[in-house]
């Protein structure tokens, strides 16, 4: 079942979006890839499409990644069958955007299961196996948003506020065993996440970064060599609308 490749990583979110221009980019860099997300017909299909050309080199699950259970049990999978995890790309997450006080108690808890516990529990789950292996990298996907509040992003500013200070905690707890915490910062984002009324504003498509940039991004992190630690990125449009 294992990949036969000398490197694994994990990508949440990973059946569409920037999830799935991490997880082409990783396969063509030659990483054995598992990918996790909560619907299963979006990883049934994912898994079809990539394995007409890297069969036996990519594995997707149905994961919701707010649950502790299901994210320990797809972790303990993964390194079952490949007896090692190198990278892992916490990418799952959830936009909900109203006023402060229109959000509900349900609205806030299920926006911090996706972008905040589910970092955590993947987290946690694959320090100790990088801890033992001496090497690791752990890439969590954020955004400018992390750092720039705006009207109606309570909870979404909140939970990426916390997925920064979870990194740069993470970062400096696990430094010392080799293994490697950054942060990747995106601005607007051209994919079905903005679409489907995750955006702010009217930013047009033409003006956003594509998926594919934020890729790249975390292979130029991947490509450092192990005595260096670029913690942060931020990525933004290079011509945004005016």
């Amino acid at each position: 079942m294992g990949s036969e490749t000398s490197k694994v990583a994990i990508v949440t979110g990973g059946s569409r979006g920037i999830g799935r221009a991490c997880v082409e980019a990783l396969l063509i860099e030659g990483y054995g890839v598992w990918f996790c997300s909560r619907n299963p017909n979006g990883v049934r299909e994912a898994e079809r499409r990539w394995r007409e050309r890297w069969d036996g080199r990519v594995h997707g699950r149905a994961v919701d990644v707010g649950d502790q259970g299901e994210v320990d049990a797809f972790v303990e999978e993964v390194h079952g069958a490949e007896g090692r995890i190198d990278c892992l790309v916490n990418n799952a997450g959830l936009g909900f955007f109203a006023p402060v006080d229109e959000i509900t108690g349900d609205d806030w808890r299920r926006v911090r299961a996706a972008n905040l516990d589910g970092p955590f529990y993947f987290t946690r789950a694959v320090a100790p196996i990088m801890r033992r292996q001496g090497e690791g990298f752990i890439v969590n996907v954020a955004s400018l948003a992390g750092r720039n509040a705006f009207a109606g992003g309570s909870v979404y500013n909140a939970t990426k506020f916390g997925l920064l200070g979870l990194s740069e905690a993470a970062m400096l707890d696990l430094r010392q065993d080799g293994v490697r915490v950054a942060a990747v910062l995106p601005g607007s984002v051209a994919t079905d996440f903005h679409a489907g009324g995750a955006g702010v504003g009217s930013t047009p498509t033409a003006n956003m970064l594509r998926a594919e940039d934020v890729a790249r991004s975390i292979l130029d992190l991947l490509s450092y060599p192990g005595h260096a630690l670029p913690s942060r990125v931020e990525l933004r449009p290079a011509r945004p609308k005016s």
